[in-house]
């Protein structure tokens, strides 16, 4: 990152996007903390933004203990205006004790105090999650996910006293319309998430949660037809899908390096919404037309090859992470560093 007199919110976008693709990611976060201590930041407000991004760069690289610094100082500069994105912060900050080890009564204590967020916050439940997750915790974060579920949903019951509050399907209402899901949403979502994770049984909240996750995938194909899937075809695949599948070129493109770049591109603008854990997904033309032909459905239905997606996200090998380092090969398998094969696609 080029060192500016000021940084404004959009460099800080554009930090979250490119900074684990610099040659120099730990420069970059010690060049944003720099910006917050010598006041170099367009707009005050974002030094703990600007904080907690230093924070997840150097934890990513692993230097932990530059991490935690890091971490401390975005939760004193959320404080001092009671920024209602301070929970992230905390959250971020027990993360990296449970990775430092030795302190994880001290990152347990800081998340309890953040579990009513659960119940506020739409982004709550997967920054909690992850932090859980980080303690290998996740049975915590599935019964704090469902609690508050239940919470929401009117649902508390004593062991063998019926349901109040009405059908899941009745307290739904409360999760908002597809195109402004709320709280209750992002809530059934993750718990969904952590529960497949920990491969325990569906029951009525997953089926809920497959429900409005259908809701919302009809209503993103009604505003836009070809919105763009994590599916990743390997170049012999992707050659089977050009010659077999023509109808698919404006999804996946015209040619291989195409392919590559949309979905960088993709992986880029997901990362600056603040994703972390990213991966696409290898796909087959035999198995997408497999899955068509089980569903009874065109492989040019979005819908379609959104569920397919869904099907082989739980195959051992169809993760790619996502991005590798700098120097590391490629993850579309080139056999090329990925600085000098997908890494440059996403500023073409």
């Amino acid at each position: 990152m080029p060192t500016k007199n000021l940084l404004t919110s959009a460099d800080l976008d554009d930090v979250r996007g490119s900074a684990l693709g610099a040659a120099n990611p730990l420069g970059v976060a010690a060049e944003l903390a720099d910006a917050v201590e010598r006041g170099r930041l367009a707009d005050p407000q974002d030094a703990g933004r600007a904080l907690a991004l230093a924070a997840e760069i150097a934890e990513v690289r692993s230097r932990l203990d530059a991490a935690l610094r890091y971490a401390d100082q975005a939760v004193a500069a959320y404080a001092v205006g009671d920024d209602a994105r301070a929970g992230f912060a905390r959250a971020l900050r027990a993360r990296i004790l449970f990775r430092l080890g030795g302190r994880e009564d001290e990152a347990m204590a800081e998340l309890t105090e953040l579990r009513p967020l659960l119940v506020e916050q739409p982004d709550a439940p997967a920054y909690l999650s992850a932090a859980l997750d980080a303690g290998s915790r996740s049975s915590v974060a599935d019964e704090w996910l469902t609690e508050a579920v239940d919470t929401l949903l009117g649902q508390r019951t004593t062991a063998g006293a019926p349901e109040e509050g009405g059908s899941v399907a009745e307290r739904a209402a409360e999760v908002g319309p597809p195109e402004a899901p709320g709280v209750l949403f992002f809530l059934l979502q993750q718990r969904h998430r952590v529960r497949r994770d920990l491969n325990l049984p569906h029951d009525r909240h997953d089926d809920l949660a497959d429900r409005l996750e259908a809701q919302l995938l009809r209503r993103a194909e009604q505003r836009s037809t070809d919105a763009p899937d994590l599916l990743f075809f390997p170049e012999d695949e992707f050659g089977r899908l050009r010659a077999e599948q023509t109808a698919l070129t404006e999804a996946y493109g015209s040619d291989w390096d195409g392919h590559r770049a949309r979905l960088e591109k993709e992986m880029v603008r997901l990362a600056g919404t603040g994703r972390s854990g990213l991966h696409v997904l290898r796909a087959s033309v035999d198995g997408l037309t497999g899955y068509a032909g089980r569903q009874g459905g065109e492989v040019t239905d979005p819908q379609l090859r959104a569920g397919y997606a869904r099907e082989i996200e739980a195959r051992p090998g169809a993760l790619v992470p996502w991005p590798p380092e700098r120097n590391d090969a490629c993850w579309c398998g080139s056999g090329l560093k990925y600085k000098k094969c997908c890494l440059p696609r996403s500023r073409s």
